[in-house]
C-alpha cells in the first residue's frame, strides 16, 4: 500500500473582494505522487487534539516553503530590522504538527521554510536576513527560474543526505533570505553553501527527519539527487 503523505499548504488572508484561501504549488503534489506516495493536503486546524487527528491519517509529513518569515518570537528574538511578512496561523500550526510528528517518530521532510520550521521547533534559531547578518554571503534569492540551479552545496559525508544522494556536491536553486543559524536540539548540518550558509539539516537520533533549504521539487525531473530526496522520504514513510 502506498503511504499517505501529509502536505502543509500556504495561506492567504482575504483582501477586499478576494476571499481567504489555501494554496499549494502543484510541483509538491507531483513530486509526492511520482515518488510513490499519496498526498493529503492538511488544513490549519486549531488545538493539539485536532492536529493529532490529522497525523493519525498520514505516514509522513512534508513541510513546504512559502513567501513569508517565521516570526523571531518563536526562537526568542525580536526583529533586528524591518519586520518581514509573517503568517501566524500557518507558523503556529506547522510548529504544533512538527512537534507532534517528531514525538511520534514520523518521517519528516522540510523544504525551504519547512527546514527552518524543523530547526525552530527543536529550539534552533535563524538568520533573519542573510544579506545583513551573514558577512560575505552569496545572493540566495536567484533571479532565474527555480527550475535552474544557481549555486553548489557541499554534502557532509556520512549523513543521511549523503547516503540518499550519493554525491559530495549538488547544484541547487535558491529562493530564501533567511537561513538556519543555531542548530536545534538533536540536529546536525548535512549541507552547506560555498559561503558557509547552512543548506541542510537532519536528526542525529530521531530517524528520518530531513530539511533542505533549496527547492528539490523544482529540480525533480532533471536532477537524480533531488528526485532521490522525495523517493527516500516516501520509502521511509511506507515502512510505517
Amino acid at each position: 500500500m502506498k503511504p499517505v503523505i501529509g502536505v502543509t499548504p500556504d495561506f492567504e488572508e482575504g483582501k477586499e473582494k478576494a476571499e481567504a484561501h489555501y494554496f499549494l504549488r502543484e510541483r509538491y503534489i507531483t513530486a509526492v505522487i511520482k515518488g510513490g506516495g499519496v498526498p493529503l493536503i492538511l488544513p490549519y486546524v486549531e488545538g493539539p487534539a485536532e492536529v493529532s487527528l490529522l497525523l493519525d491519517l498520514v505516514h509522513g509529513l512534508l513541510l513546504t516553503g512559502g513567501a513569508f518569515d517565521i516570526d523571531p518570537s518563536f526562537y526568542g528574538e525580536e526583529w533586528t530590522g524591518e519586520k518581514g511578512t509573517v503568517k501566524e496561523n500557518r507558523t503556529r500550526f506547522e510548529m504544533e504538527i512538527t512537534k507532534q510528528a517528531l514525538k511520534r517518530g514520523l518521517p519528516i521532510l522540510g523544504i525551504c521554510g519547512g527546514e527552518q520550521t524543523i530547526n525552530v521547533a527543536l529550539n534552533g534559531s535563524l538568520y533573519q536576513d542573510i544579506g545583513t547578518q551573514k558577512h560575505g554571503a552569496l545572493d540566495h534569492e536567484q533571479k532565474k527560474p527555480k527550475t535552474e540551479p544557481s549555486h553548489q552545496v557541499r554534502i557532509v559525508p556520512e549523513t543521511l543526505l549523503h547516503k540518499i544522494i550519493g554525491e559530495e556536491t549538488l547544484q541547487v536553486n535558491s529562493a530564501h533570505h533567511q537561513a538556519v543559524k543555531e542548530i536545534g536540539n538533536g540536529l546536525k548540518v548535512n549541507a552547506e553553501a560555498e559561503d558557509g550558509v547552512i543548506e541542510g539539516i537532519e536528526s542525529e537520533r530521531r530517524g528520518f527527519v530531513l530539511g533542505v533549504q533549496w527547492h528539490p521539487e523544482f529540480l525533480f525531473e532533471r536532477d537524480r539527487g533531488c528526485r532521490r530526496i522525495f523517493e527516500a522520504f516516501i520509502d521511509e514513510a511506507a515502512r510505517r
